[in-house]
């Protein structure tokens, strides 16, 4: 399925009808949410005869884009459970497979959550706060404090780590959501409260002994999670990102065509006006060729509309 066939012009009017609504009433984008389940986007890289879209990671990214042109925290939101779902894709297509427990969630309709940053933690994810306790079983007990947790009122599982107290390593792991796992409803940042990124709690939170998948010595290291988790997360966060961007281009294109100079004349036939905003677009991806920016049907582009005129 192709990314405009899923992520419609007539979804995109939707989503963007309700942003506004969820970010004045610092209120989660069910709604939004909820269409993009039944759509199936939550399991974009799942193969299609797993009942996926059927996609690779690279129209993923696009498709992140197009959403956040709409609606931003919904797109900030379901990015946190696209990090997972291309981390285990990544891995995957290397020969890595201790995520495939995590494919096979999200094919089974588990919705996943990113408890990875931590309050005064500036190593990210080469050292931790969090308190990692092993048990003779192999299950390990997670306590500490997680932030930015993306869709705290939908998650169903949570990737976490902490370090173990007795041999040093930082442990990864998941964890359901329940007992021990308590977001502390937090989240109230401007322009973003519809992904109600909320202060996760972890006390003794049990890791299954088959949901803890890694260990890893503190420090920067080599090992190909860690590669997966910056890709997938850095390469997904900038796509919607970008789409910001995209629809800023947009509203400054609408701008110039409705503002008027002294002398009558519109700002979109001002040079330098033109200049600047096409400078703009151009910055909103200047390492990708211009024709692979944007599918041609929903590219921006900087056309001068005639006096009286409602399309471009």
């Amino acid at each position: 399925m192709s990314i405009e066939s899923v992520l419609t012009n007539e979804l995109l009017e939707r989503f963007r009808g309700r942003a506004a609504g969820y970010d004045e009433a610092n209120a989660f984008a069910i709604e939004d949410f909820n269409e993009l389940v039944e759509l199936g986007y939550l399991k974009a890289l799942v193969p299609a005869d797993r009942g996926g879209l059927g996609w690779s990671f690279d129209p993923l990214a696009l498709a992140q884009r197009r959403l956040a042109t709409a609606a931003p925290g919904t797109a900030l939101a379901i990015n946190m459970h696209q990090v997972w779902a291309g981390v285990a894709y990544l891995l995957q297509a290397r020969g890595d497979r201790r995520l495939d427990m995590v494919a096979d969630w999200i094919a089974e309709g588990e919705v996943m959550a990113f408890g990875i940053s931590e309050p005064g933690n500036d190593a990210v994810l080469f050292d931790s706060k969090t308190s990692a306790a092993t048990a003779a079983d192999g299950s390990v007990a997670f306590t500490g404090v997680k932030i930015f947790t993306s869709l705290s009122p939908a998650f169903t599982r949570l990737g976490v780590f902490g370090k173990d107290q007795d041999s040093g390593e930082l442990v990864h792991g998941f964890v359901a959501r329940g007992e021990g796992v308590q977001s502390m409803d937090d989240w109230n940042t401007l322009g973003m409260r519809a992904s109600q990124s909320h202060t996760t709690k972890l006390e003794d939170a049990v890791a299954p002994s088959d949901w803890v998948h890694s260990r890893l010595p503190v420090g920067p290291n080599a090992d190909p999670l860690i590669f997966g988790i910056f890709a997938s997360f850095l390469t997904l966060t900038a796509s919607v990102y970008v789409g910001i961007a995209d629809r800023a281009v947009t509203l400054a294109q609408e701008a110039l065509n409705d503002r008027v100079h002294q002398d009558g004349t519109r700002y979109s036939q001002d040079v330098r006006a033109r200049g600047l905003l096409a400078e703009a677009a151009m910055r909103c991806c200047p390492w990708m060729p211009s024709s692979a920016r944007w599918p041609a049907t929903w590219k921006p582009r900087l056309t001068t509309r005639a006096p009286g005129s409602r399309s471009w």
